[in-house]
C-alpha cells in the first residue's frame, strides 16, 4: 500500500490514487477539500528529500511555473514543501499523453500533427516570454484532451533533474528529443526547446523519431553529429512547407533554428494559412526541399527577386513564400537518406553545402544582372511598340469560376489563376470560395485571376480555454493569450458556489471554437448574496414544523438540532433556538433549535436515616439539586433525614422523580428521646442483696440505662430515670449468675 493513498496533505488535499511514476516524482489524483475539485499532486521521491539544494530548485522552479495563465500549459494550483513531502498541485487532465496518441494512430495526417505543434509553440512562446525554458518537450510530457486541444506539463522541471543526470537506461525516453548542445551538457536557452518540438513533429510525421539506438549515449552521440534523414524519405506526404519548418526547427546549430517560438508560429501559421506554400530559408537542408518540390514558376514582371532574403515578396496579397503555381503541388519525389551515422560523412556534406551555398548566391547576383538588363531591353522594345501603335488595348470578361473544384479547373488560355487556401464551414473542400475580379469584369488579356481554394472546415481553431474558478485577471490574460483580439467583456451575478472574483462560466462555453474579434463574455462571482431577516419564532414546533420555517426564509441557512431535556416542554417540541425569537439571521448563517426530551428523570436515593448533610450530598449526585428541609419532633437521633416528601406525599427511595422536582426532607429535632428529668427509686423486692448485679433499663427493645447495684443493697435510686409523657420503661435487675431477677415497668 503506497504510504501517500489516504493522507491528507496540509490539511487539505487527500491523496486517493496512484495516476503514474516519473523519475523523480510520483503523481496521484487527490481531492481539494478547500475548493471541492480533483487535482493531480506530483510528490517528489523520498531520494530527494535530503538534498536541499535539488528541494530549493524544486521549489522556486515551480513558483515560477505556478504564474503561468495559458490555455496549452498544465495549470499549477500549488506548491509546498515540508519535512515530510514536496509536492505540487496541478489541475487534472482528462486525456491522454500525445505519445500514447501517436502509438494508438501511427503516423499522423499533416492537418493533425500543425494542429498539435501551433499549440505546443504557443505554450512554448508563453513560457519563454517569462524566462522559463522546458528542457524536456517530447510527446510524453504533452497531454491530449478529449476535445482535440493540447496541455504541456512539466515545465521548469527538467532543469533540476539535469544535476548529477547522466545518460541511463532511464533517459531513453528523453534522449530522442534532445538538443545537440543538451546532448554535449553546453548551454541551454530556448532554442533547445525548438529543436525538441522540431524532433516531436518529425516523429508525428514520420512515425519514428529522426534518430534511434540501442542506448541513450548511441543517440545523444547522433544528435551531436547530426544528419537526420529528410522526413519525407519515410513518409513522401509531407507537404514541402511543413518539412522545412520541421529541418528548420531542428537545425543543428542553435543560430540556424527558429530564434524564438513566435517566429516558428508565424511559418506555421502562413503554412496553415496555404499548405502549397514554400519558404526561401537561404540554410541547407531546408533549401534541399525548395529545390526538390518547388513547382514551376510562372513568369511575373510584378515580382521583385530578393536576393539574400528570406522570402520573395508578392504583390496584393500573395502570402509570403508562396510560389506563383498554375496547378496543385506535385507529389513529393523520394529521396536517399544520409548515412546520418558518419560524423566525417555529416560534416563533409555540411561543408559541401555550404559552397554550393556560395555558389548559388553568386549565380543568383549573375542572373540578377542579367534579368535587370534584359528587363530593360523589354521595356524598350514595349515602348517602341506603343509610340508606334503596335499594339492596342483588347478586354475580355472574366469567368465565373466560384463554387469550382480547382483541381479540375479547364485551361483559360487568356487568364493566369492563382491560388492561396482558406478554411470554411460553408464550402467543401477543393472548392473555389472566391475570385478577385469577379465574374462578368472586362479585363485585359492575361490577367491573373486570384482565387481562393476551401480547405474544408477548420480544424485547427482555438477553443475556448478553461478558465471556471480562475481569479479574474488570471482568465483575461489567458484570453488575451489566444492572440485572437478577443473582445472581452466581463458582468457579475451571484453565486453560492464560486468564490467571489473567480469565473462563473464563459459565453461561448468551455470547449467551444473563437474566432478572430469574437465578443466574449465572461461571468464573475459576486459570492453568495447576502440578506438578512428576523428569526421566526420556533417554540412549540415539531422538528418538521421548525425545519420547514426555517427553509422558508430561503437563506440557504444551515440548520443543527439539538435535544435536550426539558420538565416544562412536551417531549418532541421546540424548546428555544439559537439566534433567539426575532433576532438577526443572514444568509448561509448556522441557527441551532433545541428540541425538548420531556422531563430527565432519576431514581431517588435511599437517604432515610442518614445525617442531612449526607443526604443533600446524595440527592446532588443523583441530580436533585432542588430540595427543602422541615423539622420533625422524633425520638430519632438529632439532625437525621425521617422522610422523603413531593408535594406532601411520602416517597420511597428508589423511586424515579424529575431532577427539577421540588424534595422536603424531614429532619428530626431528636426531641422525643428517653432523658431522665427527675429521681426514681426502685425496689429490688426482697431480691436478695448478693444475688443482684446490675440494673438494665430498655424502650423498645433497647437499652438506654444499666447501673451496678452493689452488694447488700434493698432498693436502687435511679437519678433522673423518669420517662417523658407516656412513654414506659422496663427495669431489668440481674443476677450475679446473669439471671432476671425482677423486672419493673414504669
Amino acid at each position: 500500500m503506497d504510504k501517500y493513498i489516504g493522507r491528507l496533505l496540509d490539511n487539505r488535499y487527500e491523496i486517493l490514487e496512484v495516476l503514474g511514476t516519473g523519475g523523480m516524482a510520483v503523481v496521484y489524483k487527490a481531492r481539494c477539500h478547500r475548493l471541492n475539485r480533483l487535482v493531480a499532486v506530483k510528490i517528489l521521491k523520498d531520494d530527494y528529500l535530503e538534498d536541499e539544494e535539488f528541494r530549493r530548485r524544486f521549489h522556486s522552479e515551480s513558483q515560477a511555473v505556478a504564474m503561468f495563465s495559458h490555455p496549452n500549459i498544465v495549470a499549477v494550483y500549488d506548491v509546498s514543501t515540508s519535512p515530510t513531502a514536496d509536492y505540487i498541485v496541478m489541475e487534472l487532465i482528462d486525456g491522454i499523453t500525445l505519445k500514447q496518441y501517436m502509438e494508438k494512430k501511427g503516423v499522423l495526417n499533416w492537418k493533425e500533427t500543425l494542429h498539435f505543434a501551433i499549440q505546443i509553440a504557443k505554450a512554448l512562446e508563453h513560457a519563454h516570454s517569462r524566462g522559463i525554458v522546458h528542457r524536456d518537450i517530447k510527446p510524453h510530457n504533452v497531454m491530449v484532451l478529449k476535445n482535440g486541444s493540447v496541455k504541456v506539463t512539466d515545465f521548469g522541471i527538467a532543469r533540476m533533474m539535469s544535476k548529477g543526470n547522466t545518460l541511463t537506461k532511464e533517459a531513453l525516453g528523453s534522449v530522442h528529443y534532445i538538443s545537440p548542445e543538451q546532448a554535449k551538457g553546453g548551454r541551454v536557452d530556448n532554442r533547445s526547446d525548438i529543436y525538441s518540438l522540431g524532433v516531436v513533429m518529425y516523429e508525428m510525421m514520420s512515425g519514428r523519431p529522426p534518430y534511434d539506438g540501442e542506448s541513450p549515449v548511441s543517440v545523444a552521440i547522433q544528435h551531436i553529429n547530426g544528419g537526420a534523414a529528410m522526413p519525407s524519405t519515410l513518409n513522401p506526404n509531407i507537404p514541402g512547407g511543413l518539412e522545412q519548418i520541421i529541418m528548420k526547427a531542428m537545425a543543428h546549430e542553435p543560430d540556424d533554428r527558429y530564434p524564438t517560438a513566435t517566429a516558428m508560429l508565424a511559418d506555421l501559421d502562413e503554412f496553415r494559412k496555404d499548405p502549397a506554400i514554400l519558404f526561401d530559408y537561404h540554410t541547407p537542408p531546408t533549401d534541399a526541399v525548395t529545390n526538390i518540390q518547388k513547382p514551376p514558376l510562372v513568369l511575373d514582371p510584378k515580382t521583385t527577386a530578393t536576393p539574400g532574403g528570406t522570402v520573395a515578396r508578392k504583390p496584393e496579397g500573395e502570402r509570403r513564400g508562396t510560389s506563383r503555381m498554375t496547378a496543385p503541388v506535385p507529389q513529393q519525389p523520394k529521396r536517399k537518406t544520409p548515412d546520418n551515422r558518419q560524423a566525417a560523412a555529416a560534416a563533409a556534406a555540411r561543408r559541401r553545402a555550404a559552397e554550393e551555398e556560395r555558389k548559388r548566391n553568386k549565380t543568383a547576383t549573375i542572373a540578377i544582372v542579367v534579368c535587370s538588363v534584359v528587363m530593360l531591353l523589354a521595356i524598350g522594345i514595349i515602348l517602341a511598340l506603343a509610340f508606334n501603335g503596335g499594339f492596342t488595348s483588347q478586354k475580355i470578361s472574366v469567368p465565373n469560376i466560384t463554387g469550382r473544384l480547382y483541381e479540375k479547373l479547364q485551361e483559360y488560355p487568356n487568364f493566369e489563376i492563382t491560388h492561396t487556401t482558406a478554411y470554411s464551414d460553408e464550402v467543401a473542400a477543393g472548392l473555389i470560395i472566391s475570385q478577385n475580379p469577379e465574374a462578368g469584369e472586362e479585363v485585359p488579356k492575361g490577367t491573373t485571376i486570384r482565387v481562393v481554394v476551401s480547405l474544408g472546415p477548420a480544424d485547427v481553431g482555438v477553443t475556448m480555454p478553461d478558465v471556471l474558478d480562475w481569479e479574474q485577471d488570471e482568465a483575461e490574460r489567458a484570453l488575451k493569450n489566444q492572440n485572437m483580439n478577443l473582445q472581452i467583456r466581463f458582468t457579475e451575478e451571484y453565486s453560492d458556489t464560486v468564490k467571489a472574483g473567480c469565473v462563473i462560466k464563459t459565453v461561448p462555453g468551455i470547449g467551444e471554437r473563437l474566432t478572430p474579434n469574437q465578443t466574449v463574455t465572461v461571468i464573475i462571482s459576486l459570492g453568495r448574496e447576502i440578506v438578512v431577516r428576523k428569526m421566526p419564532n420556533l417554540e412549540g414546533m415539531t422538528e418538521a414544523e421548525a425545519r420547514a420555517a426555517l427553509v422558508n426564509q430561503q437563506l440557504d441557512l444551515q440548520i443543527a438540532v439539538e435535544k435536550i431535556f426539558d420538565s416544562e416542554v412536551e417531549d418532541g417540541l421546540v424548546v428555544r433556538s439559537t439566534p433567539e425569537n426575532g433576532g438577526e439571521i443572514k444568509t448561509g448563517q448556522k441557527v441551532t433549535v433545541y428540541i425538548s426530551k420531556g422531563p430527565e428523570l432519576k431514581q431517588v436515593p435511599d437517604v432515610l436515616e442518614c445525617n442531612i448533610a449526607d443526604a443533600v450530598s446524595m440527592l446532588a449526585t443523583a441530580g436533585f439539586t432542588n430540595y427543602e428541609t422541615e423539622p420533625v419532633d422524633t425520638d430519632q437521633e438529632k439532625n437525621t433525614v425521617v422522610q422523603i416528601l413531593v408535594d406532601g406525599v411520602p416517597v420511597d427511595p428508589g423511586e424515579k422523580l424529575d431532577v427539577n422536582t421540588r424534595i422536603t426532607l424531614t429532619v428530626s429535632t431528636g426531641s422525643l428521646h428517653p432523658e431522665i428529668t427527675k429521681d426514681v427509686t426502685i425496689s429490688l423486692g426482697g431480691a436478695t442483696a448478693e444475688a443482684a448485679k446490675e440494673i438494665i433499663i430498655t424502650r423498645d427493645g433497647k437499652e438506654v440505662f444499666k447501673q451496678t447495684v452493689e452488694m447488700g443493697v434493698d432498693s436502687v435510686v435511679l437519678t433522673g430515670q423518669t420517662g417523658a409523657g407516656t412513654v414506659y420503661y422496663e427495669v431489668f435487675v440481674t443476677g450475679v449468675d446473669g439471671s432476671q431477677i425482677k423486672k419493673v415497668e414504669f
